[in-house]
């Protein structure tokens, strides 16, 4: 008779219950603290970001940070954007479950994560193409299957599915791409941090029937968008 035991040093059943308790939790503790003590009310909204687990788009280092209301870095010189930052562009995009959104800067994929629990379907623009396959991996793992992902110039946006309801920038430019603009639906909306390279304002342009109406929904700070349209390596 043979008896079967644990690798030494995995952990058990119970452990791992306690850990997604806790990450539960701290989920729960981030909508109260950051998102709706800061204005976030659309319900939808609160409800995708309670449901993404951030802690699978963070290093393993991080885990324990991933709800604390701030950026974290993320490998390539990248950065995973704080919760009050993705849930306020989201929320600026007012997707609908119909929606077509276009996302420029896949990064992680935990953004990606919240606009596909949201959108009928988002396509992902990523320039780092082995960041791009991790986002890939990570939305697997999740069952999120309502999502493309394409490797290239974010500037540029993704013309073969245009137009989009809905298109969001996960990086700054010194202005909106004309690109970008041209592949929004009429009343379809662009989030994206528009400044320098230090500071930014997040702006949100809405196309009408006469051009477009444009607002910033505060300050913020974003890696720079890398493109001959944006910021030019």
């Amino acid at each position: 008779m043979t008896t079967s035991h644990a690798a030494e040093g995995a952990p058990t059943g119970r452990v791992i219950y306690a850990w997604r308790q806790e990450r539960r939790a701290d989920r729960r503790r981030m909508i109260r603290r950051h998102l709706l003590a800061r204005g976030i009310r659309d319900p939808r909204v609160l409800a995708a970001m309670a449901w993404v687990p951030r802690e699978r788009f963070v290093a393993p280092a991080q885990a324990r940070r991933a709800y604390d209301d701030a950026p974290l870095p993320t490998t390539h010189g990248q950065t995973i954007s704080q919760p009050y930052i993705v849930a306020l562009m989201t929320a600026e995009a007012g997707l609908s479950r119909r929606s077509r959104v276009l996302e420029i800067g896949t990064g992680t994929g935990y953004h990606t994560a919240v606009l596909a629990k949201l959108a009928d379907f988002v396509w992902t623009v990523e320039r780092v193409p082995e960041l791009s396959q991790d986002a890939a991996h990570h939305l697997a793992q999740l069952g999120i299957t309502n999502v493309v992902f394409v490797v290239g110039d974010g500037a540029q946006g993704y013309a073969p599915v245009a137009p989009y309801h809905a298109i969001v920038v996960s990086a700054a430019a010194p202005a909106a791409p004309p690109r970008l603009l041209n592949q929004l639906d009429l009343w379809g909306r662009l989030v994206i941090p528009v400044g320098d390279i230090g500071l930014q304002e997040l702006m949100v342009y809405r196309r009408t029937p006469t051009g477009f109406d444009a607002h910033s929904a505060g300050p913020c700070r974003f890696v720079p968008l890398l493109s001959p349209a944006a910021f030019d390596e």
